[in-house]
């Protein structure tokens, strides 16, 4: 085995072999299995039509027919034994039999974990390596009780990465789960990505920031930077001219990522320019 954590891994590619001689019993109890089946196939559909000529006991053609049933099922259960094992059991014959089989990756995507090592031995609870397909990344994100009512399927979602908050990438809720979590009184909400080429950004188990749209209607707003609090009231520039700015009063509503609602936007005229950073240091001199 030569991969490392981070390789890519296509579907189908040899992970790494495992050596046993119990695969070697497999096979021969496969083959041996195959090769009863068809003489007590054939016993089994002479005995069916002695039975029905009344030639032969009914006690015979029920061993015929026993026999033959429970060798078939050794046989089947013994073929997806082989599958599993990846190998062919059209294939299997005496002089190709092996101890050594071939662990294959069910998937395209890359070696996240790799515990086996060579020469080890793996118990059927060991994780022997992980392989992690990223082309359908998953959002998990935590909600308060308290805001359960609000959550409904298909609602939008701004993503945004912890060590790049200014640049925001579209979500919509995919699931939502009613269980509690009783320790911190939350609920799990599962999204996905809008678009499949923002999923190049992000890793498994990355920690991220999300904001749940639970309306979509729109106000008029200012930049926070925009709007100055001074004694309890709210004040903006406005620009008179190249050099010359007049401080107005605004009142503000509810604050969403980096924006105050305008409550006031009717007292301004659509060509208003407001100067949007640094308004407080400017008013306050």
């Amino acid at each position: 085995m030569s991969l490392l954590p981070g390789d890519v891994v296509k579907k189908g590619q040899v992970l790494f072999t495992i050596e046993n001689p119990e695969y070697v019993q497999v096979q021969q109890d496969f083959l041996e299995a195959k090769g009863r089946l068809s003489y007590l196939k054939s016993d089994y559909e002479r005995q069916k039509e002695l039975m029905a000529d009344n030639v032969t006991s009914k006690k015979n053609f029920l061993k015929a027919e026993s026999e033959y049933t429970v060798t078939l099922a050794q046989y089947q259960s013994l073929k997806k034994k082989l599958s599993l094992m990846n190998i062919n059991p059209n294939t299997l014959s005496g002089e190709n039999i092996r101890s050594i089989i071939a662990v294959t990756s069910p998937l395209t995507g890359y070696a996240t974990t790799i515990n086996a090592t060579k020469g080890m031995y793996l118990n059927p609870s060991n994780v022997a390596i992980t392989v992690t397909n990223t082309d359908y990344l998953h959002i998990e994100l935590k909600v308060f009780e308290k805001d359960l009512p609000f959550i409904k399927e298909g609602q939008p979602i701004n993503i945004r990465l912890q060590n790049d908050l200014n640049n925001v990438y579209e979500g919509k809720v995919h699931l939502v789960n009613r269980a509690i979590n009783v320790q911190d009184r939350t609920v799990n909400i599962h999204g996905d990505l809008v678009n499949e080429s923002d999923a190049k950004r992000f890793a498994p188990g990355m920690y991220i920031e999300g904001e749940i749209l639970t309306t979509t209607t729109e106000y008029p707003a200012l930049p926070a930077e925009a709007v100055a609090n001074i004694d309890d009231d709210y004040f903006a520039l406005v620009k008179i001219d190249n050099t010359t700015y007049r401080k107005v009063l605004v009142k503000i509503g509810t604050t969403n990522s980096g924006y105050v609602q305008l409550l006031n936007a009717n007292d301004f005229d659509s060509t208003t320019e407001f100067l949007t950073k640094g308004a407080y240091n400017l008013i306050t001199e």
